[in-house]
């Protein structure tokens, strides 16, 4: 695929770059609190490692705008800690229509969203819904932690409750941005979605029965997850993995036909 970085091209010539292939994709990411051994930008940081590469992984048929990353996202669940920016959700989906709008208005109708962040999920389904109506716009929404991983990589307890800052986040970040860890702080704090497992209760804070929670509602500290499991090389078998996924996901979108795809009247 041309590979485009959106805020580098001049206006005159975007008009002879685009096609009714044209694919723009943005990083949903995040500035909140991950615990003392992970930096405040870990979500951003894996949303962007992981499309860096994702195109590494592209082929060359059709033109990826790569727009500029989203970092503040929803981050309503970890208010109560010091660093985190969060945006209000409804700014936060306004922004993602207002790029779809601005997008639309540039002749691109295929948008794919890498999302990094969980508390970004809600947002970006009724943003991607809400351009679909307004512009007839594909919307491919590709949150990374939904790519399921092969057995035996990471414990199966720990892919259910490792939520924020445990094996996975902290591994990736090993691996990308080794500097920014800090490994005498890795731990394994006991969370109430462990306890209520445990427990065989349905309830929990993910899954078929789940609760709203703010981050302290699963541990004062914020952080679940076992990070003791985390290894640069673990790292860079789920970057390249969830990448791979990514490539294939962004080449179906190219492909898929979306000529009946219209814009509902108001």
């Amino acid at each position: 695929m041309a590979i485009h970085h959106w805020e580098t091209l001049h206006a005159p010539d975007i008009p002879g770059l685009i096609d009714d292939s044209s694919i723009a994709i943005m990083v949903l990411g995040a500035i909140e609190q991950h615990g003392a051994h992970l930096p405040l930008s870990t979500d951003r940081d894996i949303g962007e490692g992981l499309l860096a590469e994702t195109l590494q992984r592209t082929a060359p048929e059709h033109s990826v705008f790569v727009l500029p990353s989203l970092s503040m996202g929803a981050s309503e669940e970890h208010r109560a800690f010091p660093g985190t920016l969060s945006l209000p959700a409804p700014v936060a989906q306004a922004t993602i229509e207002a790029i779809g709008d601005s997008l639309a208005r540039s002749g691109i109708h295929r948008l794919m969203l890498i999302n990094s962040h969980g508390g970004n999920q809600a947002i970006m389904q009724q943003a991607a819904l809400a351009l679909r109506r307004r512009h007839g716009m594909l919307v491919v929404k590709a949150p990374y932690m939904k790519i399921a991983l092969p057995d035996g990589w990471l414990p199966p307890d720990e892919l259910a409750h490792g939520l924020h800052g445990g094996a996975l986040e902290t591994a990736m970040m090993m691996h990308l941005h080794p500097q920014h860890v800090t490994s005498a702080a890795l731990g394994h704090p006991p969370s109430v979605g462990e306890q209520l497992a445990a427990q065989q209760a349905r309830l929990g804070p993910e899954g078929s029965a789940s609760f709203a929670w703010l981050a302290q509602d699963l541990h004062p500290g914020g952080v679940v997850g076992d990070a003791t499991l985390a290894s640069a090389a673990l790292g860079k078998r789920l970057v390249d993995h969830y990448a791979q996924a990514l490539a294939e996901t962004l080449a179906d979108t190219a492909r898929f036909d979306i000529s009946g795809f219209h814009a509902e009247s108001s």
